[in-house]
C-alpha cells in the first residue's frame, strides 16, 4: 500500500464506538481497514493516540472566488475539511450571463472579494465545475443559487415571475443540475431572491427533487420571524417533495434566546411525518454578512445603482433609517437594530481601515455622528462592499441545535476582508476542542459523524464521509486532546493546532502539520436522476 495509519483510533463516520485499526491506502482509495499492527506500506505514519476520521465535509461554504484565487485554501486544509458545499445563500456566480455577473462581482464583493486580474471564464455551472477541476485543494459541490437565477430571469424587481420567467427559471435550476450541481440554494433576506414568494420556490423546488437534489434555504428571517419562516421552508419541502437541509440553522436575536426547543419540535415533527430534513450550524455566537444586507429590501430593489441613489437622498435616508431603527427591517431579520451589535470587520478602501474591529456605534461616537449617518455614508464610498459580524447569538441554543439528529457542520466562513469571521478556519476544530473535550455536548465519534458522514449522505456521495475499503481517502489526523480552533476574532487568520495530516483523495495536503500545497481536489457533480 503506498500510505498505512498504524494504530489509529478510528472515528468511521458512523458515530459507532472508536476502535484502534491499521488503515491502508493505495492510489486515491482507503484499500484496508485491519486489525492494528497487520499493515505495512510504502510509508507507514504512526497513529498511535491519535484519532483518524472522514475528512470534514463543510456544508455552507464561501469559497467560491477564494478557492480558485487561492486554490492551496489553508483555511480550510488545516482545519481538516477535504470537501465544501459552494453556491449558498441564493447568490453565487454561475449561471450568469455578462450583466449580471457584472452586478454579483459588486453585490458580494463583502463577502468575497472581486480580485483584481481575475478571469472569470465561465458562465454556466458545468464551466465553473470545469474551473475548480484544473486543480484546488479540495473536493467541491456547488449549489444552483436561485437569487442568481432570478437577476437572469427576472432582474431586480420586487414581485411575482411570470409564467414565462418561472418557466426559463425552471430550466435554468434543471440545466444546473444535469451539470452537476446537487441542488439549489436560497437567500431569502437577499435581494432579488427574497422577491420570491412560497409558490415560486415550490415550483423550482420540485425541479431540484425530481433531479436527485437538495433545497438549502437561508430562510426569510432568524429573528423575529424565524419560526414562521422555518416553517415555510418546511412547507416548501412538503409541497415539492424536495428533501430539505437548512443552512445554519440558528435562533439569533434577543427575540429568540432559549427558543431553539420550538424550533426542534418544528424539525421533529415534520420528520415523524415523514419529511426528508437535515441542517447546519456553526459554533460561534456571531453571525456575519455584507454590510447593506441589514437595508430593506424595496431600499435594494433595482440592483446597485438604484440603491446607491436611494443613499444619497435625504428623504429616502430617513425613510430607510426608520425601517431599520424603528420598525426592523426585513434585511435585518425583522429586529431594529442595535448599532452597538453590528460590527464592520472589512473595508475595500485603506482610508476606512480605521472603521475595521469597531461597532458601527463605537465609530459614529468616536467621530460625533449619528450611526444611521455613518452607516449609509460607508456604503456609499464603499460601494456596498463592506462586510460586517452582528453579534447575536445564543450559547443555549447553538448548543441544543448541534445536538439534533440531522445536524452537520458548515462555517458560513467568508476569507476576505480585514477581520473575517474566525470560523473560516477554526469551525471544525472548534467542535472537538470546545464542544466535544471542553463541555462534552456531544461524544468523540458522534461530533465526527455530524461532520462527515451525515453530510456525505445529504450529498448523496456513496464513496465518501467514512473511514472504509473502498471509499475516497479523504482523511484527517488528529490528536483528540490537543485539536484546538486558534482563530480569533481579533487574529482570524490562524491554523488550528493538533491536526498532523490531512490526505485529499490519497494525497497528502497537511503532513505533519504542514500544508504541502497539493491540489488533489476537483468538482464533485451530482450523480443525476431521470425526470
Amino acid at each position: 500500500m503506498d500510505v498505512v495509519f498504524r494504530g489509529a483510533l478510528v472515528a468511521d463516520g458512523t458515530g459507532d464506538a472508536i476502535t484502534r485499526h491499521d488503515v491502508g491506502i493505495t492510489g486515491a482509495r482507503i484499500a484496508s481497514v485491519a486489525e492494528a499492527g497487520s499493515l505495512a506500506g510504502r510509508r507507514n505514519i504512526d497513529a498511535d493516540g491519535l484519532v483518524l476520521a472522514p475528512g470534514f465535509i463543510d456544508m455552507h461554504s464561501h469559497s467560491d472566488l477564494q478557492l480558485l484565487a487561492n486554490p492551496d485554501h489553508p483555511a480550510k486544509i488545516t482545519q481538516g475539511v477535504t470537501t465544501e458545499v459552494l453556491g449558498q445563500d441564493g447568490l453565487s456566480y454561475a449561471p450568469v450571463d455578462d450583466v449580471v455577473l457584472e452586478a454579483l462581482r459588486q453585490q458580494l464583493a463583502g463577502w468575497n472579494d472581486d480580485p483584481p486580474g481575475f478571469d472569470w471564464n465561465w458562465r454556466s455551472v458545468g464551466e465553473y465545475l470545469d474551473r475548480l477541476d484544473r486543480g484546488i485543494a479540495v473536493n467541491a459541490a456547488y449549489l444552483v443559487p436561485q437569487g442568481t437565477v432570478r437577476m437572469l430571469a427576472v432582474g431586480w424587481d420586487d414581485r411575482p415571475a411570470t409564467d414565462a420567467e418561472l418557466a426559463r427559471m425552471k430550466e435554468l435550476v434543471a440545466t444546473g443540475l444535469a451539470e452537476g450541481a446537487m441542488g439549489m440554494s436560497s437567500g431569502l433576506t437577499y435581494t432579488p431572491g427574497m422577491y420570491a414568494e412560497t409558490g415560486e420556490l415550490v415550483e423550482l423546488c420540485r425541479v431540484v427533487g425530481e433531479l436527485g437534489g437538495f433545497y438549502s434555504p437561508h430562510h426569510r428571517s432568524y429573528g423575529k420571524g424565524a419560526l414562521e419562516a422555518f416553517a415555510e421552508m418546511i412547507d416548501v419541502s412538503r409541497r415539492s417533495g424536495c428533501p430539505l437541509h437548512l443552512a445554519h440553522a440558528t435562533m439569533n436575536f434577543s427575540v429568540n434566546k432559549g427558543k431553539a426547543p420550538d424550533l426542534l419540535k418544528l424539525l421533529d415533527d415534520a420528520l415523524d411525518d415523514g419529511c426528508d430534513i437535515s441542517l447546519d450550524t456553526y459554533p460561534y455566537l456571531p453571525g456575519a454578512t455584507y454590510l447593506s444586507a441589514l437595508l430593506p429590501s424595496w431600499a435594494t430593489e433595482g440592483g446597485l445603482d438604484a440603491t446607491l441613489a436611494r443613499l444619497s437622498d435625504v428623504d429616502e435616508r430617513e425613510r430607510i433609517r426608520a425601517a431599520i431603527e424603528e420598525s426592523g427591517s426585513d434585511g435585518a431579520h425583522g429586529v431594529p437594530i442595535d448599532w452597538d451589535a453590528i460590527e464592520i470587520n472589512g473595508v475595500r478602501h485603506e482610508h476606512n481601515a480605521h472603521l475595521v474591529g469597531h461597532s458601527v456605534a463605537a465609530s459614529a461616537r468616536a467621530q460625533g455622528t449619528e450611526p444611521a449617518k455613518l452607516y449609509f455614508d460607508t456604503l456609499l464610498d464603499e460601494r456596498l462592499g463592506t462586510s460586517c459580524l452582528m453579534h447575536v447569538g445564543h450559547e443555549e441554543n447553538v448548543q441544543a441545535i448541534m445536538r439534533h439528529a440531522t445536524h452537520t457542520g458548515g462555517s458560513d466562513g467568508l476569507l476576505v476582508g480585514a477581520r473575517p469571521h474566525p470560523r473560516a478556519w477554526g469551525t471544525f476544530p472548534r467542535y472537538l476542542a470546545r464542544y466535544v473535550r471542553e463541555l462534552g455536548v456531544l461524544d468523540l465519534a458522534e461530533c465526527v459523524a455530524h461532520l462527515t458522514g451525515r453530510a456525505a449522505r445529504r450529498l448523496r456521495l456513496t464513496d465518501r464521509g467514512l473511514v472504509r475499503a473502498g471509499y475516497a481517502a479523504d482523511l484527517v489526523l488528529f490528536d483528540p486532546e490537543t485539536i484546538t480552533d486558534t482563530a480569533t476574532f481579533e487574529d482570524p487568520r490562524q491554523p488550528a493546532t493538533g491536526l498532523t495530516h490531512v490526505f485529499v483523495n490519497g494525497v497528502a495536503a497537511l503532513d505533519d502539520g504542514r500544508p504541502t500545497g497539493a491540489l488533489a481536489g476537483g468538482s464533485l457533480r451530482n450523480p443525476g436522476r431521470t425526470r
